[in-house]
């Protein structure tokens, strides 16, 4: 239980051998967020949960995942603005319910975004597949698709964009920047378009009945709620609208990763909560909007593939728009790895700085400021595990270790609340301890309709990851040998500043 001050971190962040660099002002950060958040969910996921679980009312999925979303953003821009360091709620439970907690949380962190990062990129794949197919270029199903041996043009992203983030944080800015303006623009397109082919036979019914989980009786099919007796062991009905909300809840990670670049932010106390709040209303609006869309274009029980947006284009006749928004959805998903790989590297610098992990890792460039050792070890990992699991495994192994995360974070702010009353905090989370309370219940509801075999591969890998722990982190870590950082650090003033405050 025993934990970091939140003094220390802040003092450690500031280590010139470890220390990233402030270049991202309110704008920035918030195309980021938008950048992140904007991908999957719309140009994957949807499809995949309205075939399999919620029908058209993923529309209400949505919803659901985003009014938890809005509650647990409220617990993080607390945190955020209060302790505006790299690692995100691996540093936030360090600094509150300690370092057995922090550990767990960290190695749940890497699987939520590796595991995300890789999904996304399969269904970039799919994508990039279908728009060399309009030109009559196809891709060997044995190489790209879902039905890959080895996903070539996944993996190929990745690597590509690992080694853009080791270039820096600036370089990964503006290419952001550029991909998710693209992106935008085809959502509106494709919306524009859309609208004018709905059918609304296709939402009827919007809440489709409720069938029986696996028609084999697969055991490890069912939601754990629904195996435990505690809810109903089915897809579509209230139980699929669940079951989607949780299968999609990954839609609305970019904050998570927006705060474990809170490290980055220039004013992190001020630019944090308004990147955090935009990103979360912006994408909200258009994750319903574009749910309700494609699934009044074509039956819901078409939309079970990779790149259900661009093929209810082409049901619906409008094939030339395929290619526009076809290049929409590549630069979409595209900064959705980009910018989930970032976050992944800058928990795992956390880590290491703490020597949880190997202190080697922590060491960044000294002319791009970025951790180029973790940002490559980390990215052939991701590269591995895109090239060998599909992407509904991809999907669901991260969403359970992000709605894992969020639950911490929102009991990391109670638990802060009264252990420390008089620490400076650059925005306070309204109506604690109800709101916390209620985004942990959210959290646990959706967490609960995760199938049973997420649940086994999660808890094999938190077993893993405790594992280590006892064997390495546990004596190396710098609370254990009490290496922290005790007086001034070098590091700008502005890092100086949020230190001297936090001690004030």
């Amino acid at each position: 239980m025993r934990n970091k001050s939140i003094e220390a971190t802040i003092e450690d962040a500031a280590s010139p051998e470890t220390r990233l660099a402030r270049a991202l002002g309110p704008l920035q950060l918030t195309l980021m967020g938008i950048g992140v958040t904007i991908g999957a969910g719309i140009f994957v996921l949807t499809g995949t949960a309205a075939a399999n679980y919620a029908g058209p009312s993923i529309a209400i999925s949505y919803t659901i995942g985003a009014v938890a979303t809005a509650l647990v953003a409220l617990c993080y821009m607390e945190f955020a603005s209060t302790v505006p360091v790299a690692g995100s709620a691996y540093t936030f439970a360090y600094v509150s319910l300690g370092e057995l907690v922090a550990w767990l949380i960290g190695w749940d962190l890497i699987l939520d975004m590796t595991m995300g990062a890789g999904a996304v990129a399969s269904g970039w794949s799919q994508y990039v597949t279908d728009f060399l197919a309009t030109f009559d270029i196809h891709l060997p199903a044995s190489v790209s698709g879902p039905d890959a041996a080895v996903n070539i043009p996944a993996v190929l992203v990745i690597l590509v964009l690992t080694a853009i983030l080791a270039s820096g944080v600036r370089t990964t800015s503006r290419i952001n920047t550029a991909m998710t303006m693209v992106k935008l623009v085809a959502i509106v397109i494709f919306l524009a378009i859309g609208v004018t082919h709905i059918d609304a036979a296709n939402w009827s019914p919007f809440i489709p009945a409720s069938q029986p989980v696996g028609g084999d009786g697969d055991m490890w099919e069912q939601p754990l709620l629904g195996w435990a007796g505690l809810g109903a062991d089915a897809t579509f009905g209230m139980a699929g609208i669940l079951t989607g909300g949780a299968i999609i809840f990954g839609a609305y990670s970019g904050f998570d990763i927006m705060a474990s670049n809170a490290e980055e932010a220039k004013r992190p106390q001020r630019t944090l909560p308004i990147a955090l709040l935009s990103t979360v209303a912006v994408c909200a609006v258009l994750y319903v909007a574009v749910a309700l869309t494609v699934t009044g274009m074509q039956h819901y029980s078409k939309l079970d593939n990779a790149a259900p947006i661009t093929g209810a284009l082409k049901a619906a006749g409008a094939d030339w728009a395929v290619r526009i928004v076809g290049i929409g959805a590549i630069c979409g998903l595209t900064t959705v790895v980009m910018i989930m790989l970032l976050g992944q590297s800058r928990v795992f610098l956390a880590m290491s700085r703490d020597r949880l992990l190997p202190e080697w890792f922590s060491h960044v460039h000294p002319v791009t400021r970025s951790p180029r050792r973790i940002t490559w070890t980390l990215g052939l990992l991701v590269a591995f595990m895109t090239a060998v699991l599909p992407i509904g495994d991809l999907a669901e192994l991260g969403n359970i270790g992000m709605l894992t995360s969020f639950i911490v974070v929102c009991v990391g702010v109670v638990y802060l609340r009264r252990s420390r009353p008089d620490l400076r905090r650059g925005f306070r989370t309204p109506w604690v301890p109800v709101v916390p309370a209620v985004a942990v219940l959210l959290c646990l509801l959706l967490v609960g309709n995760l199938p049973l075999i997420t649940w086994a591969r999660f808890l094999g890998w938190m077993a893993a990851g405790l594992l280590i722990y006892l064997c390495w982190g546990r004596r190396h870590s710098k609370v254990a040998t009490g290496e922290l950082a005790t007086g001034a650090t070098p590091g700008t003033a502005e890092d100086h500043a949020m230190a001297e405050g936090r001690k004030t």
